[in-house]
């Protein structure tokens, strides 16, 4: 079982620049080797060019330039070559599957943030010993980094990766476990119903609110942002110390949000975990939920568009990126699959139309976001407890139709 960690690193000043050195040089890498794959393809009859031609040009290259490229980890480099490999072999499997290609694009300086060390001790080293208080990591061409290492990592360091976030910087680890002890079992089984009015709805009748964490950092958001626009776009290297100080700003604001969000994921699966054995919960395809609506022509005049409704699914769309779903689902997965839980996805068509006395499905049945009357039995309850009771029913057939 592959476990990370991600702890706060305290660099030097010096150390900054090193750090900051790294991540430009192996952007200028990056952008270099998706340059070739272009010209290759453009100009020399369609060539393609693989990461192993690639990664075979980087002697020459630390060769050729050894005072920037050649005192970086020759592994990360690899790293980085194998990231480009990746982004171009998902472009392909989009072009296959019919979604939107979205080639490889070139990398900024502010777009690239992290490198990576696919093992530990080869550029890099991981020294944590129990009886030093202070914890560093060792990192080619820029030496021992003292690390807040506020808990304890168990089991074999598989990668190192360092990531810039605003002005700080972290270190994340994955490590290699072993399959933990579960947790003694409760007997209790739940579904979960995720909305917008309320986050999570479970079975049992519980609702969990909706914090909307960005929606109230909102005005500060904007104030921030109204700041920042006053000033020419220029290069990080560029920019005054109020140019700067705007950026940060924002920056900083939006870092906010997104820690609040993730402290409000993980306690929210905790507690899930923790008290429920089995845990249903619907499959939902965010990205399509998500997608703007297609552009209505207006036949009758050239040029001209029909309302189609992008205002307001705009804020709608706004509402499921503040709420998380995916991230609170992918930390769900990670907690229960360390406790010994098990979780379901199931199809979340109709759930919420269902009637979970009788059957019957329809959609009158859900006269608003919140009432379910049924019109053929008459049962009324909270229309999202009634989403998250036939979820559960839907989770235990499957899981029953698994074991068997």
């Amino acid at each position: 079982m592959i476990r990370a960690y991600k702890f706060l690193m305290r660099p030097t000043v010096g150390q900054q620049v090193a750090l900051s050195e790294m991540l430009r040089d192996h952007c200028s890498l990056y952008n270099g080797a998706l340059q070739e794959r272009r010209d290759a393809y453009q100009h020399a009859s369609k060539t393609s060019v693989r990461y192993g031609q690639q990664s075979g040009q980087l002697k020459d290259i630390r060769a050729f330039d050894p005072e920037w490229q050649g005192r970086w980890s020759f592994s990360s480099q690899q790293a980085t070559l194998r990231r480009l490999d990746k982004a171009f072999a998902a472009f392909f499997r989009r072009i296959k599957v019919g979604d939107k290609p979205g080639f490889p694009r070139f990398r900024g300086a502010n777009w690239f943030d992290t490198v990576d060390f696919p093992k530990d001790g080869d550029g890099c080293r991981w020294d944590s010993t129990p009886h030093d208080p202070v914890t560093r990591a060792r990192f080619q061409g820029v030496g021992h980094v003292k690390i807040n290492q506020h808990r304890v990592v168990i089991g074999k360091i598989k990668t190192v990766s360092v990531k810039r976030e605003g002005r700080k910087w972290f270190v994340v680890l994955t490590a290699e476990q072993s399959r933990p002890e579960p947790q003694p079992a409760t007997g209790s089984v739940v579904g979960i119903d995720l909305g917008i009015a309320s986050f999570l709805t479970d079975s049992n009748g519980v609702h969990i609110a909706n914090p909307r964490h960005a929606r109230k950092a909102a005005a500060k958001l904007e104030v921030a942002q109204q700041a920042l626009s006053r000033f020419p776009r220029r290069r990080a290297k560029d920019r005054t110390r109020n140019h700067q100080r705007a950026v940060d700003n924002v920056a900083q604001i939006h870092g906010k949000v997104r820690r609040q969000r993730l402290d409000h994921a993980h306690k929210t699966a905790l507690s899930l975990v923790r008290e429920h054995d089995f845990i249903a919960h619907e499959d939902l395809k965010i990205r399509n939920m998500s997608k703007a609506p297609a552009p209505k022509p207006d036949l009758e005049k050239q040029g001209s568009f029909l309302p189609n409704g992008a205002a307001s699914k705009a804020g709608l769309n706004r509402s499921i990126a503040d709420a998380g779903w995916g991230l609170f689902l992918a930390i769900l997965n990670a907690k229960a699959e360390s406790a010994g839980r098990e979780v379901m996805a199931v199809d979340p068509r109709n759930t919420s139309r269902t009637c979970p006395e009788c059957g019957y499905t329809a959609k009158e049945n859900r006269r608003t976001q919140e009432k379910f009357h049924c019109l053929s039995c008459g049962h009324r309850a909270h229309a999202d407890v009634v989403g998250a009771t036939n979820v559960l029913r839907a989770g235990l057939v499957r899981r029953d139709a698994n074991q068997a």
